[in-house]
């Protein structure tokens, strides 16, 4: 039997940025969550965050191997998530607030404008 040396890749065929989210599943670990290539995009991440697909998120990683670069998106995340509840008029998810502050920082949330 003639022995191959060629192993499929694991990295995407196409140039596009794919986002990978790190989640903490307590007494049993951490993980880089499993994620379809198709559904691995900005848009469907956050909502899959927003809609409580990730027990508890710790970080979220983009990388495009076309472009040779990869980055930690979490803080850009975490300000997008807030936007859209609050320009929904909605706290954050409960789900989330920890991953929300721990990328925003407590201090960086709107306040509270009193009227006089």
């Amino acid at each position: 039997m003639r022995k191959s040396n060629w192993t499929p890749s694991i990295v995407p065929s196409d140039d596009q940025t794919v986002y990978l989210v790190a989640d903490d599943f307590g007494r049993i670990g951490r993980a880089w969550r499993e994620a379809d290539l198709e559904t691995a995009d900005l848009e469907t991440v956050i909502q899959d965050l927003m809609a409580g697909e990730y027990a508890n998120p710790i970080r979220v990683a983009a990388f495009n191997t076309s472009e040779r670069w990869s980055d930690d998106v979490s803080e850009d995340v975490a300000r997008e998530i807030q936007r859209r509840c609050d320009l929904q008029l909605t706290d954050v998810p409960a789900h989330l607030r920890d991953f929300i502050d721990r990328h925003m920082g407590r201090d960086q949330k709107q306040l509270v404008l009193r009227l006089v």
